[in-house]
């Protein structure tokens, strides 16, 4: 009686269990990892996501919070007020009060001025300059007997603004990381809410095939022809100002031409031999849309994905234009890119800034898309 011998190891001695196989989701992660500038561009939009989603937090001024007295100041890495700032301003607030500066003394980071008026000073003069952006914690000391003069102290407020201030006096850093938050929020749900309906009607309309392929086609002709404009402002209207809810519905109007792909795609594998096998075999309708049908479909799926996302972005721009969508004070890059284009001779940095991370978060998606396509692509299989 003959034994069967036992599976060798690589060294020469019995294989330690059962040789694991490779799925072909192994195969297509293997191909996107080795694909560089996929994995760039997948660590640039992580960064991009982190930032916008933990920046705001850390930030030292809230995304709404207005300076009167840093109306459009430039991006820099030093700290406001600038030396050449601090006289004239501590001046003007006095001069509101009806007060006259008679000496100015700035020692370290406290301004000490005498002051005297033609009246008694009043107390209250502290609060104009506590009221500033510039100056805290006013305390006047030192009257005169008639209490005509006085000796005003008062602590500078130091403030930084790394991606300067817009026409408003908000803080460019902590608005660009929150239009980060709106922007993607909007780009991911709407692309969400299209694709899931795209790939299911178009794959079930060019599996299915005939009369059912072309009614469900004549919807989607019905629905290309209504004007695009005139639907995302009813269902804007229908769906409220909740800027998730609206794009949402935005999402389920782009939805058409993901149909029109992915029925091309499903016209062309359902002929192929492994669906045909699959029919003879008794698999169902839904199994094959499920495990051949859908799946083969994702290459082109996914770099139409990586056009939705902008595509939306830009939409959403559009509609805040229009007063539709994201409204103040909240905000997206579409609409900080919108406010800097028509303050860019007088201040680049109001554009500059959400413009990088716009085009950053546009070039990373189409990195990423065309690595998922190779990776995911059939006949490289």
């Amino acid at each position: 009686m003959t034994s069967t011998p036992l599976p060798q190891g690589p060294t020469g001695g019995e294989a330690e269990g059962p040789i694991k196989g490779r799925s072909l989701w192994d195969d297509a992660r293997d191909r996107l990892l080795a694909n560089r500038a996929a994995v760039a561009s997948m660590i640039v939009l992580a960064t991009i996501t982190l930032i916008s989603l933990l920046g705001p937090l850390f930030s030292p001024h809230p995304f709404d919070k207005v300076y009167r007295d840093y109306v459009k100041v430039p991006a820099s890495l030093a700290s406001y007020p600038k030396a050449e700032q601090i006289q004239p301003a501590f001046q003007s607030l006095l001069k509101r009060a009806r007060v006259t500066i008679t000496d100015y003394a700035q020692e370290g980071d406290q301004v000490v001025v005498d002051i005297s008026s033609k009246r008694e000073i009043d107390p209250r003069t502290v609060r104009y300059i506590d009221r500033s952006d510039m100056f805290e914690n006013a305390e006047l000391m030192g009257f005169s007997e008639d209490k005509k003069s006085a000796v005003l102290r008062a602590d500078i407020k130091s403030v930084h603004f790394y991606f300067g201030t817009d026409s408003n006096g908000r803080d460019m850093m902590t608005r660009t990381f929150i239009a980060g938050r709106v922007s993607l929020t909007i780009g991911l749900l709407a692309t969400i809410v299209a694709i899931t309906i795209g790939v299911i009607y178009g794959a079930t309309s060019g599996y299915l095939g005939g009369r059912v392929d072309q009614t469900m086609m004549r919807v989607v002709d019905v629905l290309y022809s209504l004007p695009f404009i005139f639907f995302v402002i009813m269902l804007v209207v229908f769906f409220g100002r909740n800027f998730v809810l609206m794009f949402i519905a935005v999402g389920a109007v782009e939805w058409l031409d993901m149909a029109r792909i992915v029925r091309g795609q499903t016209l062309t594998i359902k002929r192929q031999e492994y669906v045909q096998a699959a029919e003879a075999m008794g698999v169902s309708d839904g199994g094959i849309l499920k495990r051949h049908i859908i799946p083969n479909t994702l290459g082109p799926v996914v770099v139409y994905m990586t056009l939705l996302v902008p595509k939306v972005i830009l939409l959403e721009s559009f509609l805040s234009f229009l007063g539709l969508g994201v409204q103040e004070p909240m905000t997206s890059w579409g609409v900080l890119i919108s406010e800097g284009a028509r303050n860019m001779q007088g201040a680049a940095w109001m554009l500059i800034f959400p413009a990088v991370f716009l085009t950053s978060t546009l070039f990373a998606l189409n990195f990423i898309g065309d690595g998922l396509r190779d990776a995911l692509d059939p006949k490289d299989r």
